[in-house]
């Protein structure tokens, strides 16, 4: 699909009011995207797991206005106004109202809540952006009631991704995959879509573990580092690393090799991080706690030969991948040995999920 194909027709019988919910799920990269083009292209394809418990329900409550000139909403958090969230909301607004032209018809009201603590140091822009992107278009779906699913799916993650890059990966599907790459049919730099290969039953019931090693805000938001991409002397190379990571994702995904799984994903998730160390300014953002953290994963797998890996986001926290029949092994290492490096003892327990829900309100 193109731009175009999410052009909407004429509005007809706009409903007077309304309210709809959804509830979206955060989502963890193996191979990662690091680096963007205007508006929200990524500079490489990636790939991501959906989890299941760490997620932002939504509701947006609606009613037809008078004047028409501008966009209105209000929008509380956890039952709490919250302004400082407004700008970032009405910079959404701007991007996707040619999308969805009725935006401008009604009064929002937007209220938002996250299953994860609020401050844990877990990205909620992808869950939550992915969230009210669902909502607009189920509006828009009263309006179009023949609107099929798959553009319904698409569209919502193209709206979505203007909102928060990997946010388009937080729709649908278990395993969902964003950036154009010649190898994956239907693969686009406008939304995700589910991975259309193979996958061994192994990775579909995943657990990750979140090791909440630092809650606090991050030194380089994600934004900035992106930008700093730009010029980046490793950058060429790292987006080339990321189109064959894909390629070579694709044996190990289908055959369920965890020893290739971890080297691959492992590596991943230190590269990105070594692309931060490199910019100019270069930044650090993981913590003593997480090399820690790291190097008991790996001690820990030595001894043992329990197929637990690590990935990292763009921050200080670790999350623990493993299979389901390792859990009970893998919760008392974590207990035992990797606790005492999160804040506050606090992790969080994860796993694969299916995508975003609707909530009947």
């Amino acid at each position: 699909m193109t731009e175009n194909d999410f052009m909407p027709g004429d509005y007809q019988n706009l409903p007077k009011n309304g309210k709809v919910s959804w509830k979206a799920p955060s989502n963890i990269a193996l191979v990662k995207y690091w680096g963007k083009r205007p508006v929200q292209i990524p500079a490489n394809p990636s790939i991501s797991f959906t989890l299941d418990t760490c997620a932002t329900t939504t509701s947006v409550s609606f009613e037809r206005k008078e004047k028409k000139d501008n966009f209105s909403f209000d929008l509380f958090f956890e039952g709490k106004s919250k302004d400082d969230f407004k700008p970032k909301i009405q910079t959404f607004l701007e991007r996707i109202e040619k999308y969805l032209p009725f935006l401008k018809e009604y009064h929002f009201i937007i209220q938002t809540s996250n299953s994860f603590p609020h401050s844990s140091g877990i990205a909620s822009s992808a869950s939550g952006m992915a969230a009210l992107s669902l909502c607009f278009m189920d509006i828009e779906k009263q309006l179009f009631p023949s609107m099929e699913e798959n553009v319904f799916h698409a569209k919502a993650s193209y709206l979505a991704r203007l909102g928060s890059g990997s946010a388009c990966r937080s729709i649908k599907g278990s395993l969902v995959q964003w950036g154009n790459h010649a190898n994956i049919p239907d693969s686009s730099d406008l939304y995700g879509v589910e991975y259309p290969f193979g996958v061994n039953p192994v990775f579909k019931s995943y657990c990750d573990t979140i090791l909440l090693v630092h809650k606090g805000q991050k030194q380089v938001s994600s934004t900035v580092g992106h930008q700093l991409m730009h010029g980046h002397q490793y950058a060429q190379n790292r987006f080339q690393q990321a189109f064959d990571n894909l390629d070579k994702l694709k044996p190990i995904l289908a055959s369920g090799d965890l020893e290739e799984f971890i080297k691959l994903v492992e590596s991943e998730a230190l590269t990105l991080h070594a692309m931060m160390m490199t910019s100019m300014p270069y930044f650090m953002l993981m913590k003593p706690d997480t090399l820690q953290i790291i190097n008991k994963i790996w001690a820990y797998r030595e001894a043992t030969k329990t197929p637990v890996c690590f990935t990292l986001d763009a921050g200080a926290n670790v999350h623990l991948l493993y299979p389901e029949d390792a859990k009970e092994k893998v919760l008392e290492f974590i207990k035992d040995t990797l606790a005492e490096h999160c804040e506050n003892g606090q992790y969080i327990h994860d796993k694969v999920g299916e995508g975003a829900i609707k909530i009947n309100t």
